[in-house]
């Protein structure tokens, strides 16, 4: 079945919004048996309700490295449907999938996805900035982040998190797929300015299949992100 085969489904009288499920398939390789992920998504709804391009770019990127999540530990930020999260549990990977705390409609989607994938991940409500108990249980080997750089108000809670989870925990990585809607000039410098610096920069479409590449459009790009260590600074 092809990327984004969707199966609508009407609940409710003409008012409830309209929910569908979209299919996102990985295969191709030998080594390891091609499998899809169904996301639950809202179409009338917030943006954490429905897959967006740079997510469908992160969850390509973490097929494609998946001997590095077999048994990793990976937080996904701002995780939304979590298409990128439940990749990395498909691939043997323990997944905490977290997006703000007040979006509790965000997180129950979150839940049912899992159950529908039939996956075990965590599930935590966590605002960017905000220093609560959750944040500091965290240990991540690696961060997800899908176009979460897309309001410039929270760049700065953004690159807090991603600062403390990455000194909480030596040898983590931040890698993020965005939208260059301000110039990658911003996220330079606000990088320089947390700390961070950029290991690598990939325009999504070169390691993209020619299929999925051919569904989405705009100028997105993929970050590996590490925080410069006081020996290299």
């Amino acid at each position: 079945m092809e990327e984004n085969d969707r199966e609508d489904e009407h609940c409710g009288d003409a008012v409830t919004t309209m929910t569908t499920v979209s299919r996102h398939c990985f295969g191709d390789d030998s080594e390891f048996p091609a499998f899809s992920i169904s996301i639950i998504e809202n179409m009338k709804e917030d943006y954490g309700l429905f897959v967006w391009p740079c997510s469908v770019v992160l969850a390509e990127y973490v097929w494609q490295h998946k001997h590095r999540f077999s048994g990793a530990n990976v937080v996904e930020l701002g995780a939304g449907t979590s298409l990128p999260g439940l990749v990395a549990a498909k691939l043997g990977a323990r997944v905490t999938l977290t997006d703000d705390s007040t979006r509790l409609e965000v997180l129950d989607n979150m839940r049912r996805v899992c159950d529908l994938n039939k996956l075990e991940c965590s599930v935590l409500g966590l605002t960017w900035g905000v220093w609560d108990s959750s944040i500091f249980s965290l240990q991540p080997t690696i961060i997800l982040g899908a176009d979460v750089f897309y309001d410039s108000n929270a760049f700065d809670d953004l690159f807090a998190t991603v600062t403390f989870m990455l000194r909480n925990s030596p040898g983590s990585i931040f890698i993020t797929s965005y939208h260059n809607r301000s110039g990658h000039h911003l996220i330079e410098f606000l990088m320089g300015k947390w700390g961070l610096k950029c290991l690598k920069l990939l325009d999504a479409f070169s390691f993209l299949p020619s299929y999925k590449a051919s569904l989405l459009s705009g100028n997105i790009q993929l970050a590996e992100i590490d925080h410069i260590s006081k020996e290299n600074a």
